[in-house]
């Protein structure tokens, strides 16, 4: 197998401007990875992060992709895969939105439903076939703990997310078997530079926990795992006491 102890020769990122798809990036192409594809918005963003990798020694490409754009995801996904096997696939495409908006107007809430949860199913269900077709490959899909259980403060947002999780989730049980790995990823709040607030991470470290999982062949990965434990507890708290937590 191309990708022998987690360490893929080639990279394709959904979301080819995300930080923690970036980081992760960057760290596969200290190991193994030599060919990277970026799908996203064509934006200076995405020539920037295509230029800052290439400078690593990668050879990198980038594909327009929209993920609110489903009817062309098998095309321009496709197109990616009839050039060569994919060892790992990093689903990291989607937005917070803002909460207090969302509310009061509705088609905002559905566009964060559409990109983070309709949109990954679709571009999911196309790689996942192309994988399964060549017969290897890891599927990562970066969910949150925020899909673990609904917040007041994020509940649109963690919505989709845990539809996406158990997406994903049901996605590897019908992969299993296969040759392909799928690996759900659930960070807490993702800080740039230090991991500030309680059980917070950085992209740096959600990288460093992807890349362990993909060796390990981890079919959930926690960062920091310290959320396992903590919202194992917070998934039993009655409503109305969890109503109150400062979470």
């Amino acid at each position: 197998m191309k990708d022998a102890f987690g360490a893929p020769q080639s990279l394709l990122l959904l979301g080819g401007t995300s930080r923690i798809g970036l980081a992760t990036a960057r760290r596969l192409i200290a190991r193994r990875t030599r060919t990277v594809w970026l799908a996203g918005r064509p934006s200076p963003g995405l020539e920037s992060a295509a230029a800052e990798l290439r400078a690593l020694g990668a050879y990198v490409r980038t594909v327009d992709f929209d993920a609110l754009d489903s009817e062309s995801h098998e095309t321009a996904l496709g197109k990616i895969f009839t050039e060569g096997d994919i060892d790992m696939v990093l689903l990291a495409f989607g937005i917070l939105g803002d909460q207090e908006r969302d509310e009061e107007e509705p088609l905002s809430a559905v566009r964060v439903a559409q990109t983070n949860y309709t949109g990954a199913v679709s571009a999911g269900l196309v790689c996942a076939g192309a994988l399964q077709e060549q017969g290897h490959g890891s599927l990562v899909v970066l969910s949150s703990v925020a899909g673990e259980r609904a917040r007041r403060a994020d509940f649109i947002y963690g919505s989709s997310k845990a539809g996406l999780d158990a997406f994903a989730q049901g996605l590897g049980d019908a992969l299993h078997g296969t040759g392909v790995h799928v690996m759900v990823v659930r960070p807490g709040s993702v800080r740039s530079g230090t991991a500030e607030a309680l059980l917070a991470t950085t992209p740096e470290a959600v990288a460093d926990a992807i890349v362990t999982g993909l060796r390990r062949r981890s079919e959930t990965v926690w960062v920091p795992g310290a959320l396992r434990v903590v919202m194992s507890a917070l998934r039993h708290v009655p409503r109305p006491l969890f109503r109150r937590l400062p979470v």
